[in-house]
């Protein structure tokens, strides 16, 4: 998929959303596939959509794509009703499991996806040459795809999905079996999208790598978001470790300031307000202790990520009622 142009990035007040989902869902008879989607992405920014397998990720990227009907529920794309054909012109799209012949090049599987995407012919060889430039490909653009290794293979589905300057783009776990070197090529590809103002759309489950290249995530379970995060969302309700020697009582004398736990010879002191931390230290040391180290601690995506899980499990989330009658995980 391609389109055609691509904005300037605009202020974040500016930003108009690019997908908005309300009470989504897709049923197969009587299983349930996604009970009842809703969330926004905002043009621009990089999204993450995260949850377990089976939690209904991939029957939101097709719907969101045209490439399934939802059962019911609202939902818009680029500002048009789900499934608009017009509207899928503008969207780039990297599947999680994609081949290419390998006997051809790889300016010739661009050249053949232009085709597939209509692109006008006079904007095809400058549209072809931005893509292998962006993915790093440009000094390998006649070498056959057989002769790729995995990661340029992937890079070279990014190169597709970037046809025509989609103003969206919805990748599909793109870092999934790269080695360290592949997800640094992907994250910075990422990164030089989201400087052009393209919105990306990160289906994954890699916490780590959605950690270092998202402004924001959604977290789904049982089709359901169960909460949406900034990457700033992770540090409220973090804390302060200090390295404290000569004070065996310290979590004590620490614990009038939030939750206290030891981790060797370091205090963990969680939810304690930016503010406070001097009055730790004073304390501490007034009380014999010797400080060594004040680093700031937060939660990591990965333990978010398994406490909102936790909580969804243990009941409705956001008031939402669980959905009935049978379910699979799709």
């Amino acid at each position: 998929m391609g389109a055609a142009g691509v904005a300037t990035r605009p202020a974040p007040t500016e930003r108009a959303p690019v997908i908005e989902t309300r009470e989504l869902r897709k049923q197969f008879g009587r299983i349930v596939a996604l009970a009842g989607l809703t969330m926004t992405v905002r043009r621009g920014e990089v999204f993450g959509f995260l949850g377990p397998n089976g939690a209904g990720k991939t029957t939101a990227v097709k719907l969101l794509l045209g490439l399934s009907a939802p059962s019911a529920g609202q939902g818009r794309v680029l500002g048009a009703p789900l499934g608009d054909l017009d509207t899928r012109q503008r969207i780039g799209y990297l599947p999680e499991l994609f081949r290419y012949q390998g006997w051809m090049t790889a300016r010739e599987v661009l050249a053949l996806h232009c085709e597939l995407a209509r692109l006008p012919q006079s904007s095809r060889p400058t549209g072809i040459d931005e893509a292998l430039e962006l993915v790093g490909l440009a000094d390998r653009s006649n070498d056959r795809v057989e002769t790729f290794s995995k990661g340029m293979q992937q890079r070279l589905g990014l190169g597709v999905a970037l046809l025509g300057r989609p103003e969206l783009v919805v990748l599909d776990e793109p870092t999934s079996a790269l080695d360290p070197v592949g997800r640094q090529d992907v994250r910075a590809i990422i990164g030089a999208l989201s400087a052009r103002g393209v919105t990306v759309f990160l289906n994954s489950h890699l916490l780590t790598e959605v950690e270092r290249v998202c402004d924001r995530v959604a977290i789904v379970d049982r089709g359901r978001v169960v909460a949406e995060l900034t990457m700033a969302d992770l540090v409220v309700g973090g804390g302060v470790r200090v390295r404290v020697t000569g004070l065996p009582d310290a979590a004590a004398v620490a614990g009038r300031f939030g939750r206290t736990r030891l981790d060797g010879e370091w205090l963990v002191v969680d939810a304690i307000a930016a503010e406070a931390v001097p009055s730790l230290v004073a304390a501490i040391v007034s009380g014999g202790g010797a400080v060594h180290a004040v680093m700031p601690s937060h939660h990591t995506l990965e333990e978010r990520f398994l406490s909102l899980l936790g909580a969804a499990h243990d009941g409705p989330a956001d008031g939402a009622a669980p959905p009935s009658g049978p379910e699979t995980r799709a």
